[in-house]
This record gives C-alpha cells, sequence and structure tokens, in this order.
C-alpha cells in the first residue's frame, strides 16, 4: 500500500477518461508522413541528473524533479491520467508518437518515470545501511525502473525513432536490468546485461562525432567496476568477455542487430551533422545557420570570378561577411547554452573539442575573406596609383592605368597594408591555434609578405616628398622582407603571393638605384649644379659668387639679389652680470641720534613724514609750499 500510494501521489488533478480511450488504435493515414525522433537517452539524462542534484548525491531532490517533470510532460501533451477524484492509468503508445502532431517528448515521460524509480532505489540504497527493511523496498523500485525502461524500448523498437535511439534505448534498458540483477546477486545476469550495455555504447562513441563521445566513453568506464565485481563472484574460469556467449543463439542475434544499427547511426549521424575539414581535422557542423552558410561559399571562387569589375566583387565579399558574422554568433550562442563547453571555454584549455575547433575555423575563414576584401580595395587603389617614379625609370607591381576618378596616393595603399597586417595578426592570435607551429609558420610568412608590400609604398611615399635616403632604406627592407617570405618553406595554401613577390623584388632594383642617384646629386650641391640642363635657383647674393658664372634670370628683374644692405643677426656673446656677495656680510653704523635730532628739532616737520615731502615735491598743499 505504501509503493501505490507513492506512485500514485502525482496523478491528484487528473481529468477524467473516457474508457473507450483507454487503449488507443488510431489508423495511420498513408498520406501522412510518421515523424522519426532522435533522443539522446543518455546525455539527457546526465545532464539532468547534474543539474538537479546528483552532482552532490542527492537523489531525493532529483527524484522529486522528476515527478514534477512527468506531470508537466503529461499537461502539455495532453495524457492526463484521470481527474481529482479518479484515476485512469494512461500509457503512452506507439500510436501517440505516429499522430500527425506527435512529438518527442512523449518518449520522455517513460524515462522520467524510470529515472523517479531508479533515484528513490538509490535513496533508499542509502537509507538501507541503518534499515535493512528499506531494502526490499529497494528492490521494487528497481524492478519498476525496469517495467518503465522496457517500455521505452518498446516504443523506440518502432518505426517512429532513429537507430541511434533505438541503441541508447536497448543499452538504458539493459543497464537498468544489470543493476537489479547485481542488487539480487544474479552476478551471471547482471554481468550479461552490464556487458551488453557497455558493448553498445563503445560502438555509439565511436559512431558519433568526436564533441559527442566523452558522454560515452565515461559510460564505460563506469560499468567497469561493476563487471570486475560480477567476473569475481562468478568465479575465476569465467572471462566477463565471454558471458554473452554463453547464449549462442542470443548472442549472435544481439551482435548482427548492433553491427546494423550502428551502421545506420553512422549514416544518420553523417545526413544531421555535416562534416568539415580544416587543417587535416574534420569538425561536425551542428548548427543548421553555420551548414548553410558552409554551403554557400563552396562557390564563392566562382562567383567572384564571374563579378564584372572590382567594386562589385568587393560587395560580394562584403554579403558573405555579414553572413559568416552570423554563423559565428550561432557557434557562441550553443556555446553559451551549453554548460560544459561554457565551462571549458572559460578554463582555456589547450585543447579544442569540436565546437570550439569549429568557432576558430569559423574565425579564421571571416578573417580571410576580410582580408580578400581588403585585397581587392588595394587592387583597386593600384588602378588609379599616382606613381612618383612614372617620371622616371620605374615599373611598379600595379603599373598605374587611366582611371575616372580621384588618383590614390602610396601613402592610402600603405595604409590599407597595415590594415592587412592587422587582420594576419589577428588569425596568428586565433584561440587554440597558438601551439600550432604549422599553422603559425604560414601566418608569419604572410606577414612577412605583406610588410614587403607596405615598405615598398612607404618608399613611394618618401620619394615623393624628395626624401632620398629614407626612400633608399625602405626600399631596401622592402626586399628584405619579400626575400624571407620567398625562400620560406611554409606558405600559406589559401593566398598564393609568390609571383608577385618576385615582381616586387625585381621592381625594387631599378626604384632603389634610382633614389640612390637622386640622393648622391643632392649631396653634391645643388646650389652649383645644373641637372637636365635646367638652372638651380640660389639664395646667395651677387657679390658672394662674382667668382662663379651662372645664369640668373633674377638679376634682370625689379629686385635684383646683388647685395644684402642689412647684415644678418650674428651671435654674439651675452654681457656677464655680477652679483654683490659681499653686502650681506657689511655692518653699517646706526643713525639713531641724527634721527631724534631731527625729530627734536623740527615740529611741523613731525607730522608731515612722507606726505609732506611729496606734496612739497610737487607743490601741492597751497601758495605757502610753492613760495618756499
Amino acid at each position: 500500500m505504501v509503493e501505490l500510494k507513492t506512485e500514485n501521489a502525482e496523478n491528484v488533478g487528473k481529468e477524467n477518461v473516457d474508457p473507450s480511450e483507454e487503449e488507443e488504435v488510431m489508423e495511420v493515414d498513408e498520406s501522412v508522413e510518421v515523424k522519426v525522433f532522435t533522443v539522446e537517452i543518455l546525455r539527457v539524462i546526465k545532464d539532468l541528473q547534474l543539474q538537479h542534484g546528483l552532482r552532490h548525491g542527492d537523489y531525493q531532490r532529483y527524484r522529486g524533479y522528476c515527478s514534477r517533470r512527468v506531470k508537466r510532460l503529461r499537461k502539455t501533451l495532453n495524457l492526463p491520467q484521470g481527474d481529482r477524484r479518479h484515476y485512469k492509468k494512461r500509457d503512452v503508445t506507439v500510436a501517440n508518437l505516429e499522430k500527425a502532431n506527435s512529438d518527442d517528448r512523449f518518449l520522455h515521460i517513460p524515462l522520467m518515470l524510470a529515472e523517479r524509480a531508479w533515484s528513490y532505489a538509490m535513496q533508499l540504497r542509502q537509507e538501507s545501511n541503518t534499515e535493512l527493511r528499506k531494502r526490499f523496498h529497494l528492490i521494487q523500485k528497481l524492478r519498476k525502473a525496469c517495467g518503465y525502461a522496457l517500455q521505452l524500448q518498446a516504443l523506440c523498437a518502432s518505426n517512429c525513432c532513429d537507430a541511434r535511439t533505438k541503441l541508447e534505448a536497448e543499452a538504458y534498458s539493459a543497464w537498468m536490468h544489470g543493476s537489479l540483477h547485481f542488487e539480487l546477486s544474479l552476478w551471471k545476469s547482471a554481468a550479461e546485461n552490464l556487458k551488453k550495455a557497455q558493448v553498445i555504447y563503445e560502438n555509439l562513441a565511436q559512431a558519433m562525432p568526436e564533441e559527442e563521445q566523452p558522454v560515452y566513453r565515461a559510460k564505460v568506464e563506469e560499468l567497469k567496476p561493476s563487471l570486475r565485481y560480477c567476473a569475481y563472484n562468478v568465479g575465476e574460469n569465467a572471462s566477463v568477455n565471454d558471458l554473452l556467449e554463453m547464449r549462442t543463439g542470443q548472442a549472435a542475434g544481439l551482435l548482427g542487430n548492433l553491427s546494423n544499427l550502428v551502421a545506420q547511426t553512422k549514416a544518420e549521424s553523417m545526413d544531421a551533422f555535416q562534416q568539415t575539414e580544416w587543417r587535416g581535422r574534420s569538425v561536425t557542423v551542428r548548427p543548421e545557420k553555420v551548414r548553410l552558410f558552409l554551403l554557400s561559399i563552396q562557390e564563392l571562387d566562382k562567383s567572384i570570378e564571374k563579378a564584372k569589375d572590382v567594386p562589385a566583387k568587393i560587395e560580394l565579399l562584403e554579403t558573405v561577411l555579414i553572413d559568416c558574422k552570423d554563423s559565428i554568433a550561432a557557434i557562441k550562442d550553443e556555446i553559451k547554452q551549453d554548460p560544459k563547453l561554457r565551462a571549458s571555454a572559460t578554463e582555456g584549455t589547450t585543447g579544442l573539442i569540436g565546437i570550439q575547433y569549429l568557432l576558430a575555423y569559423m574565425s579564421y575563414t571571416r578573417l580571410k575573406l576580410t582580408l580578400e576584401r581588403n585585397l581587392f580595395l588595394v587592387a583597386q587603389a593600384k588602378q588609379t596609383l599616382d606613381d612618383p617614379n612614372v617620371t622616371g625609370k620605374s615599373s611598379a607591381p600595379a603599373p598605374a592605368t587611366t582611371a575616372v576618378g580621384k588618383k590614390s596616393k602610396p601613402q592610402d595603399l600603405s595604409r590599407l597594408y597595415e590594415i592587412i597586417l592587422q587582420n594576419v595578426t589577428e588569425m596568428q592570435q586565433l584561440a587554440g591555434m597558438e601551439s600550432d607551429a604549422g599553422y603559425q609558420a604560414e601566418m608569419e610568412t604572410l606577414s612577412l609578405s605583406f610588410r614587403a608590400f607596405r615598405c615598398y609604398y612607404i618608399a613611394l611615399t618618401l620619394v615623393a616628398m624628395k626624401r632620398w635616403r629614407e626612400a633608399v632604406a625602405m626600399y631596401e627592407r622592402s626586399r628584405k622582407y619579400a626575400a624571407d617570405a620567398i625562400a620560406a618553406k611554409a606558405s600559406c595554401p589559401d593566398f598564393n603571393l609568390q609571383p608577385e613577390l618576385q615582381q616586387l623584388v625585381a621592381t625594387i632594383e631599378g626604384c632603389k638605384f634610382s633614389a640612390h642617384a637622386y640622393s648622391v646629386l643632392e649631396d653634391d650641391g645643388t646650389e652649383d649644379s645644373v641637372l637636365y640642363g635646367k638652372s638651380l635657383k640660389t639664395s646667395k647674393p651677387l657679390y658672394e659668387r662674382l667668382s662663379h658664372y651662372k645664369e640668373d634670370a633674377t638679376l634682370n628683374s625689379r629686385n635684383p639679389n646683388v647685395f644684402k644692405l642689412v647684415p644678418e643677426m650674428e651671435p654674439i656673446p651675452a654681457k656677464p652680470l655680477f652679483f654683490d656677495l659681499a653686502l650681506n656680510f657689511v655692518e653699517f653704523p646706526s643713525l639713531d641720534d641724527k634721527i631724534d635730532q631731527k625729530a627734536a628739532g623740527g615740529k611741523a616737520g613731525t607730522g608731515a613724514g612722507m606726505t609732506g615731502f611729496v606734496k612739497g615735491l610737487f607743490s601741492w598743499g597751497g601758495g605757502g609750499g610753492a613760495s618756499k
């Protein structure tokens, strides 16, 4: 009776059910397509257990959560078991799964019922250490959990579930029966069921993508101690690996069915999760937005080639970049929703799991597309480049062409290459790729290449400013960077810059010698030299250069530069300052006696003081003062 009250306590408050609806038999319309559900049973129960008490071994809290979960599911799915007064058992059937508006949450009802009974049994196991009678109650709860597990397995065995769900339900039922037989000391059957669950989980781990494998491998390791204990109790001559072979017919059927389901699971996983490869590692693409983006960029190169001009190519890449950023946001949202992925991301582990590796790949794709867009901006600027070497003997990497619009200057291209170098730096700092030596070598070669181009256009800027020596130094540095990039063993496969670097080296040779020649001519003295038959202006007056003949047209003008009438200012030594330091040590005689005599002799001057002196000096104070 206690057990009955416990199980029926949640059924208070349910609606009446018509007896005719006790067994729902529905004829499935052939025109309606039956849905195929996927329920990751092991991952679902592990997440729920960790979130609701089992992280700290609180089975009672988890049991309460399972009861509330079942109540919410029945209310949401409109599958009540009675009302406040009456109770009518109503289990989930295959007909519920075959409905047009069916939901995979129907499968969660028997799963939560099994978990509730199992958690109650584990709670009773903790209490049975002091109360031995509770062990009988424990066995009854495990039997009930096995019944719900069998019900779940029967539902998943229908055509409404895929191969993965069938395997997981079979493994879950085998583990639950193995736990029951373990408590009943039925060592052979317990070992058979536990070994069956272990084999299924091992095959599932091999069939699943990399990020799905840890939960199955952890379950396999969890079953090993129980299997060793069963083997010990069976006897020394019995091997756990041979326990499945005791029933030859059943074992052969199990292994054959298992291999078929595993093959089907692999095929379904490939269809459900698209695989993409980057740097020799396959990564699973789960988010739908990311899969659509990866499919859309497969023909991106052809679309760029078909674009009519450079602005059209830039616009196409900017559109793709927006989609790439949305895909990265979808991956980050998935990492935030999964507590395990969020914890591993905050810990900063060196090894990247599947979803984090996918994030690194998408971040690299975004930076690569940004870099390609910037390279097209460089190509657009080169079409209207105002090259200062055009008047001389030069051949830039991209010769100037007649184009309509504003001309670009070399400093504009140097700024673009500076932005490109920032993109390369972000590529080098991608999370998880710091320890990849090959990747870092490729990024270093790419950085050297763009540094060479940037130094070249800085040199062109200096040439336009007639700073020849600095220009020669920048040409030499550009040539060194280009030579190092050409000689590097590792090169980025996404950017082939070798032909442009070789052309840059050939161009720098002529430009460097030209700038060097200009610097030498400038050092010879531009005031006394005539270059290319043109006279150079000078600031010296005629009287200072009478011994040198030089045509100067300014001598025939209104203001000839013949002689400077006002001499130039010249620096001279300043007048020294003297300080009388001895004055501080001189003792002056006292004049108190003279001051007292003057005050006694003249009464009129006593009250006047300084004011009277000033008035008398400027003739203030009336006519008497003026007459004196």
